[in-house]
């Protein structure tokens, strides 16, 4: 009998289901968001953590992976050899999360799509738009899943955000507003620090580097709640703090569907800013405002009527789907472990949806997918064009 990962009777109203069996999950790249991914997976009770090419050392990639209790035969020093030996196992990976440096997403997810394997990469998605294109098609071509790291559209109240706009409760959007704030490169001898260093090198971090890690995260929440694609920007990229090769702050006007004009900021060098994250959306009825510090509330406002704060939590009348992604009742807070927990669980039910050759109904799983990472590919390009032009205009 073929092995059935979702039960018969599938109720898509209720909450996500259990599996027959835990997802078995292949980890490319060894670092600190390898760990946090890690965790939130194994948190969803969906996915193990079966193996891993955690470093390009042999000897380090089974120390490595000794520290994740896996199977010596399991530690592979490159992905290459990973993806064809976990696809030639019967027990190989269901699927497996990239979180390599940059200018490896694209050789990672290439081998473990041309290996039938189902892929869920950190952002940004590739370095290039060539790559990103190609990643759409063997996607497409092979009917495989492909989830991107925006973990931030994954927050409870991102996604009720998201469901009052498209209700069309705030009206019709006249202006998007986000920025990203945080503070960590604000010594001048950051640059310094091994972890930094890479983020720093165009021909590994690609040709931004606060764009393309906070700024793209900001362009898709505008999106994604808005329900607007970016169409159009102006950016102005600067160094603010010690001499870098690439920038630590940018500057932006943009436009989406419709011309609805919208700003976006983003910046490593705010100091008393952590996890600066803002959106601020406005329509001819109302608007909302969410801050990533504050995450468990969602500002409501309707013109002319009393404000409204909207709280997660488990019986405060948010809606069905919302609550699919909530797990502890009002007055007991969750946070981005609870956010990256709710983009594994909605890709495990798309991973094992595949597996059983079932189509899920549209909306029941909002997790990025390709098609979002080449998007904030083509933002981040069009960025540089746009700063190398003096900050004019220029299309996405």
């Amino acid at each position: 009998m073929t092995e059935r990962l979702l039960p018969e009777n599938l109720d898509f109203n209720g909450p996500f289901p259990p599996l027959s069996r835990r997802l078995r999950l292949g980890v490319v790249g060894g670092g600190r968001i390898s760990d946090t991914q890690a965790t939130a997976a194994r948190m969803t009770d969906r996915w193990e953590v079966v193996a891993g090419a955690l470093s390009s050392d042999p000897t380090r990639a089974k120390a490595r992976g000794a520290e994740w209790f896996l199977d010596t035969d399991r530690c592979y020093a490159s992905f290459q050899d990973m993806a064809q030996a976990e696809a030639a196992r019967a027990d190989g990976v269901d699927a497996v999360m990239i979180t390599t440096p940059n200018h490896l997403h694209f050789p990672a997810a290439k081998a473990f799509l041309n290996a039938g394997i189902d892929v869920i990469c950190d952002k940004p998605l590739t370095n290039e738009v060539d790559e990103a294109t190609a990643l759409i098609d063997l996607t497409e071509q092979s009917g495989q899943v492909f989830g991107v790291g925006y973990a931030m559209s994954c927050f409870p109240m991102i996604r009720q955000a998201r469901e009052i706009v498209a209700e069309g409760r705030i009206g019709k959007i006249n202006q998007i507003h986000v920025e990203f704030l945080q503070d960590w490169m604000t010594p001048d001898d950051v640059a310094d620090a091994p972890h930094v260093k890479w983020r720093l090198d165009p021909k590994i971090s690609g040709p931004t580097s606060c764009v393309g890690d906070i700024g793209t995260h900001a362009a898709h929440l505008a999106s994604f709640v808005s329900g607007l694609e970016m169409s159009d920007l102006r950016a102005e990229f600067h160094v603010c703090g010690a001499p870098k090769s690439l920038e630590d702050t940018a500057f932006m006007f943009t436009r989406f569907q419709g011309d609805v004009p919208g700003t976006l900021m983003a910046t490593r060098l705010a100091p008393g800013n952590r996890g600066g994250l803002r959106l601020r959306i406005y329509g001819s009825e109302g608007g909302l405002e969410w801050d990533l510090e504050n995450s468990e509330q969602l500002q409501f406002y309707r013109f002319g009527e009393a404000d409204r704060v909207i709280s997660r939590g488990q019986g405060h009348g948010v809606s069905a789907a919302t609550e699919r992604l909530i797990r502890t009742a009002r007055g007991f807070p969750e946070g981005i472990i609870e956010a990256w927990s709710n983009l594994y669980t909605e890709f495990a039910m798309a991973v094992a949806a595949r597996r059983d050759g079932v189509v899920l109904p549209d909306g029941w799983v909002s997790f990025p997918k390709v098609g979002e990472g080449a998007a904030g590919v083509h933002f981040i390009a069009a960025s540089v064009r746009s700063n190398e032009k003096g900050g004019a205009w220029v299309a996405i």
